[in-house]
């Protein structure tokens, strides 16, 4: 088992609200980063003379390497300092955004871009370290809704700074100028956390399990490999289907393993529990349609029912004003959250959120022919995503152990890649009119029932969390004082 965890200080109102206030600035960088790239891909691909399809390797890659590095961040998180594992893949990340800027070709370019994954655990760290740093409060789960409520929007906001930003600025600047913006952001983001965020000590004492982590990245990589090359070549990649299987049955030993472990990278024990799998699995499910539903509703919403008998034949500028709806909506459910945790308790809260998307989703089922119904399905889905992305990090923290909130709040990141990935292969599947992955206007349109597919299992799956949750007992993820008063006041501490 883990090691005694180790006292953690409790910062003052004040400290906190200066603390979460230049840990917004992380996520903001974060949201740049994942936000910038994309109105430019195309511009990217002709930079590098490389064919445009091929920029599917750059998700892949990076999905890679967030699924691997995450559990091993995470749990390094707990025991070196969540401070400290911020620093430094802050500063991997910085160095891979240099890279991205001045990479010459093809595959140094996918190489550094995988290596940014890395900031795929900045959330994870900074729940954990507002969860460490508010613990002598006496108000440690509320206060650390409210601030990830407040990241999650910052995250949101970052996303719609950095795709307007790289959209206005590739017409009038070299690519490589435009290239190294998102660096500076990240490179100052890591002078924001040396200088602005306190250190810490760890919160155990245990030791890096190698022996679960040579384990854990030998799995993920069989099962991402497979993924990867099922949504390349399509169903039929027999490859693809036996490294997903060989990657399912190793998880038994693998599991066996941990369980033996004294200090296990996974810690079995702790997933298991009533308060815990259950938002593990619903960071997975939820995967599937933040990470993987996005490319499925773009795609519909350019066809022309004219010539499939479906679509919206939506403009560019219109599916722009479509994401930018679902964003905005993201960041009101990212706010709402804490407030909604107040009226219905956090696990309602996470329950209604997943409600949200399940009804989206089916919205899109049956209202899918005209841009009123596309914008209000969208605005339904972004508030209850961006509840739960800012729920989970938080409820996994406020059910973990002090000396395993690093690790908890990982888990729900690495799950939801993984959730992600699995989308991916499976929608690029039912979207696929012939045995390849692919279909456009030379080669047949995807049917109207691969779309289907793709809604249904989106708002499937998140009905499926919101029974999960469901099994959660009542007051998990609240404080001593909101269990005895559900009415109490919402406290102020990181207004801002």
């Amino acid at each position: 088992m883990s090691g005694t965890s180790l006292p953690r200080p409790a910062l003052g109102v004040p400290s906190i609200a200066r603390l979460v206030g230049f840990l917004v600035c992380v996520e903001l960088t974060s949201g740049v980063l994942q936000g910038f790239y994309t109105p430019i891909y195309t511009n990217i691909a002709q930079h590098l003379s490389m064919h445009v399809a091929d920029v599917n390797w750059f998700e892949a890659g990076q999905l890679v390497v967030s699924a691997i590095a995450l559990p091993v961040l995470a749990r390094m998180g707990d025991l070196i300092g969540h401070r400290q594992v911020l620093l430094l893949t802050g500063a991997v990340t910085a160095l891979a955004s240099w890279g991205v800027a001045v990479a010459p070709s093809f595959t140094t370019f996918l190489i550094a871009w995988s290596l940014q994954g890395f900031y795929a655990v900045w959330l994870p760290m900074e729940v954990s370290i507002i969860h460490g740093r508010t613990a002598g409060t006496g108000q440690n789960a509320r206060l650390t809704r409210k601030a990830t409520a407040r990241l999650v929007a910052a995250l949101e906001a970052g996303v719609i700074v950095g795709a307007l930003a790289s959209g206005a600025l590739i017409s009038v600047l070299p690519i490589t100028v435009v290239l190294s913006i998102p660096a500076v952001f990240v490179t100052a983001c890591v002078a924001v956390v040396w200088f602005g965020v306190e250190a810490a000590p760890p919160t155990d004492r245990g030791r890096l399990d190698l022996r679960g982590f040579a384990a854990i990245t030998g799995i993920i990589a069989l099962l991402m490999g497979g993924l990867i090359l099922i949504r390349l070549h399509g169903v039929t990649d027999v490859t693809g289907w036996v490294l997903g299987l060989v990657a399912v049955v190793l998880l038994i030993p693998f599991s066996r393993l941990q369980l033996r472990t004294d200090d296990p990278l996974v810690d079995i024990r702790l997933i298991s529990r009533r308060d815990q799998w259950p938002v593990q699995l619903t960071a997975f499910l939820s995967g599937m349609s933040v990470l993987g539903a996005q490319i499925p509703l773009s795609t519909f919403a350019r066809t022309d029912p004219k010539v499939t008998g479906y679509g919206l034949n939506a403009s560019a500028s219109f599916v722009s004003v479509l994401i930018g709806c679902y964003v905005i909506t993201m960041v009101v459910g990212a706010l709402g959250f804490p407030y909604a945790a107040r009226k219905l308790t956090p696990r309602g809260s996470l329950v209604t959120a997943s409600v949200l998307v399940a009804v989206g989703y089916a919205g899109w089922i049956v209202l899918h022919t005209g841009l009123t119904e596309a914008v209000v399905n969208m605005c339904v889905i972004g508030v209850g995503s961006g509840g739960l992305v800012a729920a989970l990090p938080a409820t996994a923290a406020a059910a973990a152990p002090a000396d395993r909130t690093g690790f908890a709040t990982g888990m729900t990141n690495t799950t939801k890649t993984l959730g992600g990935a699995l989308a991916s292969s499976i929608f690029a599947i039912a979207l696929a009119s012939t045995g390849m992955k692919d279909t456009d206007s030379s080669t047949g349109h995807s049917p109207l029932s691969g779309y289907i597919t793709v809604w249904a299992v989106c708002a499937g799956t998140a009905l499926l969390a919101a029974g999960a949750l469901l099994l959660v007992p009542r007051t998990a993820f609240a404080d001593t004082s909101e269990v005895l008063d559900d009415t109490s006041d919402e406290s102020p501490a990181v207004a801002g």
